[in-house]
This record gives C-alpha cells, structure tokens and sequence, in this order.
C-alpha cells in the first residue's frame, strides 16, 4: 500500500462565510480524501488533508479556487501528519 500524502493548509482571503468548509468537505469526499477542515478566529481556513498525492494535489488545486463566493488570496502548504477515517467540518478555532 502507498503511503498517503499528508498536508496542513492555511487559506487566506474571503474564506469565511461563502460556505468554503462545506463546500471542502463534498470535494474532498469526492475525491476520497479523508482530514478535516475549520475557520480560523484570524479570518483564515484551516484543513488538514490526507491521501493519495493525486487526491491530495488536486484538493490543493481546488483549495487555490474555492468555492463560487470565496477570493482566495494565499493557501501555504506544509507537511503534516495523522490518520484520519473520513473527511469532516470541525469547530472554529
């Protein structure tokens, strides 16, 4: 078996309330990666994300986008790691 890709995402801009997390969590199902997403009290997204590198580029690549409403203006990506069964909305931090 691979081992999975593991990446902790900090997404800056209008991420907040344009339904950013749910709409993270559906792509991030679709694409059968599993981790975990949450706003920041900063203003920030935050997620963790895990599973095959394809899953996980293309989560990356959507992270970039957002949803419809969302302005991404940065996503800083860095190595991670965890186990994660599914992939869920967790509380604000």
């Amino acid at each position: 078996m691979l081992t999975p890709e593991i990446r902790h995402l900090t997404i800056t801009g209008r991420v907040q309330g344009v339904f950013y997390r749910a709409s993270m969590v559906a792509e991030a199902r679709h694409l059968g990666a599993t981790g975990w997403v949450r706003n920041r009290a900063d203003g920030s997204v935050e997620a963790l994300i895990c599973g095959p590198a394809e899953s996980v580029a293309q989560l990356i690549a959507w992270a970039r986008r957002g949803p419809p409403d969302a302005r991404v203006e940065s996503v800083l990506v860095e190595a991670a790691s965890g186990e994660f069964v599914r992939f869920e909305q967790w509380p604000d931090a």
